[in-house]
């Protein structure tokens, strides 16, 4: 479908991706505080990839509109919004409906995108972008000189997390299917083969007194690892369970897992931490707090991104209409970076 006209992506319930439904939409009129952007590009997260599968910790009930985040452009706002926003553009964090040629959004969630960066480069640092500058920095506090083992450092979160890891001055291990080692080599990564190489054993050989962070998106048995490599008064963060994604069962129990786990860890007297990061943590207590903070990383990270400290990787563009390809190639496990659907 390639009319022109605004369409939206279904999730219409637990469906393969060829399931993926495209429908003409409606533009919506903004109402008070709110704002209309017109979406110029969006993106594949792994939260997608579990919400078709039914496995998102709180995603809605079907049918929705999935679609994380989203990069475009004010198109028009309701009472209470300064009318100069339009024309702006604007990023927008929002676990579901950014799979749209029109969003509408609070306008105090949106974030301006600096001049000189576009629409599919910025879509790569919303929340990838977040989610790696907010671990590194308020979770585990990396440093200048110190180790990390970034899982997946191919991914859409890893490979901004190991380019902000680098430019903080740390040393960055970083796990990956060889395909990808001579690119992470590149930018002064050590690469893991997590398919071919004991990952634990070679790690402890290239950091014998333990990692000072490790970045686990994986979950599951392999978590317990993570934490036996950390160094005396290293951080483990956890933020995801990847190797649950095709798992039956409860959705919620793969988490509630992982925060037991957590809890039991920091009540060890051995000087380590475990963080469960969850980029929404804190919204409903205080929803200001919760924006200024966003706001604040994530100019940040456009900024590293201005400034040449972190390079977008854009895996592939396709259009809206193709969201069901979109879909297969970010799950293939071949790519690099983020797989952006434009407008």
């Amino acid at each position: 479908m390639d009319t022109g006209e605004p369409i939206e992506v279904v999730l219409p319930g637990r469906v393969e991706p060829e399931g993926l439904l495209v429908r003409r939409a409606r533009v919506p009129v903004p109402g008070p505080g709110r704002a209309v952007v017109r979406m110029e590009a969006t993106g594949v997260s792994f939260a997608e990839q579990q919400m078709r599968r039914g496995r998102y910790y709180d995603q809605p009930p079907f049918p929705f509109v999935p679609g994380y985040d989203l990069v475009g452009t004010v198109a028009a706002v309701g009472d209470g919004v300064d009318p100069a926003l339009v024309g702006t553009r604007v990023a927008a964090l929002l676990k579901v409906g950014g799979w749209a040629s029109h969003v509408a959004v609070d306008a105090a969630d949106l974030v301006p995108v600096p001049d000189g960066i576009g629409a599919a480069e910025a879509e790569t640092v919303v929340v990838n972008g977040v989610t790696a500058w907010q671990m590194l920095h308020r979770k585990a506090r990396v440093r200048a000189g110190q180790t990390v083992l970034v899982h997946g450092a191919n991914g859409g979160v890893g490979s901004v997390l190991v380019q902000l890891a680098l430019a903080t001055g740390a040393r960055v291990i970083g796990t990956a299917s060889t395909r990808h080692h001579a690119a992470l080599r590149a930018q002064g990564v050590t690469p893991v083969d997590y398919r071919t190489e004991d990952v634990p054993a070679r790690v402890r050989e290239l950091a014998p007194r333990g990692v000072d962070a490790v970045f686990d998106h994986i979950g599951g048995r392999g978590l317990t690892d993570s934490w036996h490599l950390l160094a005396p008064g290293g951080t483990l963060v956890s933020y995801g369970s990847a190797s649950t994604r095709d798992d039956d069962g409860s959705k919620q129990w793969p988490v509630l897992k992982l925060l037991g786990r957590v809890w039991l860890w920091n009540t060890l007297p051995n000087g380590r931490h475990a963080h469960f990061y969850n980029v929404w943590a804190g919204r409903a207590l205080d929803r200001t707090r919760f924006r200024a903070r966003l706001r604040t990383d994530l100019t940040a990270v456009f900024q590293a991104l201005r400034d040449g400290r972190v390079t977008a990787t854009v895996a592939a563009e396709l259009p809206l209409a193709r969201a069901a390809e979109a879909m297969r190639l970010a799950e293939s496990g071949t790519v690099a970076g983020k797989v952006v659907l434009r407008a």
